[in-house]
């Protein structure tokens, strides 16, 4: 998704979106492991969402972290610190429309979307999850729809105009 960012030089928070307890049935009975979707960020730009497997929680914890801090992402924010425009972010069969809100909104998302957009420091947006409600596509969608964002700044480079053209 992003460039390589060192994880040990951020102050990382993490937040459980879910724990699923998995169930294999084998020749000798059942074997029961879990699955833990962790989101890791540092409340000033940086997340991450990570996926880890065990026999026991903490440890399937332990490891969802761990991943979570190889797939951190940058989020460019304004002054509002809101996104700059509004987005859709796509993965599987989940959809995340974001949408860019006035300072003093907050964050109006449901669990999975606000751990994500909380680590990541977004302070006024609204979202709005269409088709999946699994919370791993979920949680990728809004990753997803985070990276796609791109500044006036971009835009204007891209286009060959100054800033002020774009903004208007």
């Amino acid at each position: 998704m992003s460039g390589k960012i060192d994880a040990s030089s951020l102050d990382l928070q993490d937040r459980v979106v879910t724990i699923k307890r998995v169930t294999k049935v084998v020749k000798g009975g059942r074997t029961i492991s879990f699955a833990a979707l962790v989101v890791v960020g540092d409340g000033n730009g940086y997340v991450g969402v990570g996926l880890g497997k065990a026999s026991e929680t903490a440890e399937a914890i332990r490891k969802g972290k761990e991943d979570a801090k190889k797939h951190l992402i940058f989020v460019q924010r304004n002054q509002f610190n809101s996104i700059y425009h509004q987005v859709t972010g796509h993965f599987g069969s989940a959809n995340v429309l974001l949408k860019p809100a006035p300072d003093g909104t907050g964050v109006i998302a449901g669990g999975a979307v606000r751990a994500v957009m909380e680590l990541a420091g977004v302070k006024n947006i609204i979202t709005k999850c269409i088709g999946s409600s699994n919370k791993r596509n979920v949680v990728n969608a809004a990753i997803e729809g985070l990276v796609s964002i791109k500044t006036p700044e971009t835009v204007a480079r891209l286009r060959g105009k100054q800033v002020s053209e774009i903004l208007g």
